[in-house]
């Protein structure tokens, strides 16, 4: 059986293409938000029209990714929730929330420099990785029990 994997949060760094490639020799399939940053802000503008206020461009926007967002972790077996070095994914701190409200198997990736930051966060998560080698590692583990 498919293990589903939602990848989500930080989108500036290639992480989610190092877990595929990492774990391309396993049966995982994997989702995630939409990573083009421009597309992710206009979605709503440029599906429902476009708006004079910023506030409302960027609810529209919000609101149709949150459709993408909630069925992604709804399908998902496994959650990843990357929190990157340079920017506040508050997006990512509401996916972690939602996924572990759905009862999802959530791993939490972040740098040590975070770790007082997002503790509460961590407390939701099963494991608290620091690179995306490690996801690799725990899903290697959890399909095949075979350790690095």
């Amino acid at each position: 059986m498919t293990l589903k994997v939602y990848l989500s949060g930080e989108i500036h760094t290639d992480w989610r293409d190092q877990i595929i490639r990492g774990a391309s020799d396993l049966d995982v399939s994997f989702d995630s938000p939409v990573t083009d940053h421009d597309a992710s802000d206009d979605c709503g503008a440029a599906i429902l029209g476009a708006e004079d206020s910023r506030f409302w461009h960027d609810h529209k926007g919000a609101r149709l990714n949150a459709i993408r967002t909630r069925r992604g972790i709804e399908q998902a077996d496994v959650v990843v929730v990357r929190f990157g070095e340079k920017y506040r994914q508050w997006n990512a701190a509401f996916d972690a929330g939602v996924a572990s409200a759905l009862g999802k198997s959530l791993i939490v990736v972040h740098g040590p420099d975070h770790q007082h930051a997002l503790k509460e966060v961590d407390a939701a998560a099963l494991a608290v990785a620091e690179d995306p080698r490690q996801v690799v590692q725990i899903l290697r583990y959890v399909l095949t029990g075979q350790l690095p």
